[in-house]
């Protein structure tokens, strides 16, 4: 069996691919990344003593990479995948930046370019595959992490933004981002149980909320200050953080090992539909929960993912039913 995971060469998802290798060493471990920062792949296999980790670029930020990365995947005959954990993630400060499609980046990097790979992957995927999907509690303003409350209209506001809505500052954006990785895969488990029930396929899907992790690339983008005290400064108070400001703050490594939990522990095997926070099942926002907004969110993915009407009909997953 195969496992892939974005987002798998630094921080949080570099300590959980390195978890699911040391768990699975019969499973060839895939880490898909922009950069492979510090052949991560190499240090993972050194550090086990196997030979089980392997790098693919991939560039969620461009659709053209993205497929192929699956033609790649394709080619090198992988096994089934049988747990795939979508955990890439960026957010962009300032005025609206577009990708090479002319999506907004923060929706396309932390939503549509996973869409695209998990549909693309469809046929490669295990009978019994679990999908992990790594949102934040930034989505939730109940939550109160600091960060601008999520505003979800329609998904083309998103990937388009006018009017308003261009005002939107990138610390903004990015939790609405995360609400659509909830909307999304609230979206997918109601397919999935139609797949449940005629045991066409037995797929499961959760999300999950890593909490705060200073140190880690998210904020790459940022100006020299915020670079500096995300990377630098809150790393060596954390305990304070978690005391004076939010008990939701991991080192990645913690945060890494509760991913690989959430992803393949026997605890969790069979649940879904539902969002943990660490190890912990919660409740996710109130707004997550509005079946409108997921299914705006579900048909715009498919008809702006999609070239042809073949493509709509297997990312709809009517194909499997």
């Amino acid at each position: 069996m195969s496992i892939l995971i974005t987002g798998g060469t630094a921080g949080m998802g570099y300590h959980c691919a390195t978890a699911l290798a040391r768990q699975f060493p019969d499973h060839r471990i895939v880490i898909a990344s922009r950069s492979n920062t510090d052949n991560a792949s190499d240090r993972i296999n050194k550090t086990l003593n196997q030979n089980n980790v392997e790098y693919i670029r991939l560039d969620l930020g461009n659709l053209a990479e993205v497929r192929a990365f699956v033609k790649t995947w394709v080619e090198k005959n992988y096994a089934p995948i049988e747990y795939l954990l979508l955990n890439a993630g960026l957010q962009f400060p300032g005025e609206p930046e577009y990708t090479v499609d002319g999506i907004e980046k923060t929706f396309a990097i932390n939503h549509v370019g996973h869409a695209l790979l998990f549909s693309l992957l469809v046929p490669h995927l295990a009978h019994t595959a679990r999908i992990v999907i790594t949102s934040s509690g930034t989505h939730d303003p109940a939550q109160k992490t600091g960060m601008p409350d999520a505003i979800y209209n329609t998904a083309e506001e998103l990937a388009h933004p006018s009017g308003e809505s261009l005002k939107y500052t990138g610390r903004q954006r990015y939790p609405t981002s995360k609400l659509a990785n909830m909307l999304w895969g609230y979206a997918l488990e109601e397919r999935f149980k139609k797949l449940r029930d005629t045991n066409v396929r037995n797929w499961t899907v959760v999300s999950f909320d890593p909490g705060l992790m200073p140190g880690t690339g998210l904020v790459r983008s940022g100006n020299a200050i915020e670079r500096f005290v995300w990377f630098t400064l809150l790393p060596k108070i954390l305990p304070l953080l978690r005391l004076v400001m939010y008990p939701n703050i991991h080192t990645p490594a913690e945060s890494g090992g509760a991913l690989a939990w959430v992803a393949a522990s026997d605890e969790v095997k069979g649940t879904t539909g539902v969002y943990y926070e660490g190890k912990k099942k919660i409740k996710s926002s109130k707004v997550s929960y509005e079946t409108d907004k997921q299914e705006d969110l579900w048909e715009w993915t498919v008809n702006n993912i999609a070239t042809n009407p073949e493509e709509v009909e297997l990312f709809s997953l009517k194909r499997l039913e």
